[in-house]
């Protein structure tokens, strides 16, 4: 008797998973086709930055190795299309490459360009610190005080590995503008900060006892 109960509970029980995927198969092979099409796009997706980030690769190692040889005005096109891409890798190297070979573009043009990689590309946070840190060393020769270290205020208060460093430019800013006070209160913070780096410390020291000793 208990045995015909479980047959029969059995049955229903199948008849009901039945009749279910009946009532639903539209629905349930709308959802099995969303998901072959998420994982497809998820691929292709993956695959097309991949060819993407190739071609980057392709395009900056081609102006690195045919400098000499290629159209200046045209130079500057391409690399100013490799920022614009905002790729955390390429991007940067690109600007890098137009300041390193003075390729003639004006400092507003260059700000522009620390901006996009600065604020609109997908970088780590020390690759980060590291940039801002460039735009101050870039800025350092021409901006005010103020501007300056408005530039480099993220780094400073912060905990980066580049803080010592932000913190050792704008002491140099100062000390080369004759202005010692002002130096001397970043130098002693190079010295109070924990993280300092031993070189950027070794430079202060020197500063401090050649400079300021009294």
């Amino acid at each position: 008797m208990d045995e015909d109960i479980s047959i029969i509970n059995s049955n229903n029980r199948n008849e009901k998973i039945k009749n279910f995927f009946i009532r639903n198969k539209k629905y349930l092979i709308g959802i099995l086709l969303s998901i072959i099409i998420v994982v497809f796009a998820y691929f292709a997706y993956g695959e097309m930055q991949d060819r993407k980030i190739q071609n980057l690769s392709e395009k900056y190692n081609n102006i690195v190795i045919n400098f000499d040889n290629l159209d200046k005005k045209n130079l500057k096109k391409e690399l100013t299309e490799i920022i614009k891409e905002k790729n955390s890798t390429y991007s940067p190297l690109a600007l890098y490459f137009i300041i390193d070979n003075e390729i003639q573009s004006s400092n507003e043009e260059i700000n522009k360009f620390f901006d996009i990689i600065i604020n609109e590309t997908d970088l780590n946070e020390e690759i980060k610190n590291l940039i801002i840190y460039k735009k101050g060393l870039f800025n350092s020769e021409f901006e005010t005080e103020n501007s300056l270290i408005k530039i480099l205020n993220p780094v400073i208060n912060s905990n980066s590995v580049w803080k010592s460093h932000a913190l050792y430019l704008i002491a140099e800013y100062f000390f080369h503008k004759n202005q010692k006070q002002k130096a001397k209160e970043f130098y002693i913070q190079i010295l109070n900060n924990k993280k300092s780096n031993e070189n950027i410390i070794k430079e202060t020291q020197k500063r401090l006892n050649s400079d300021f000793s009294e």
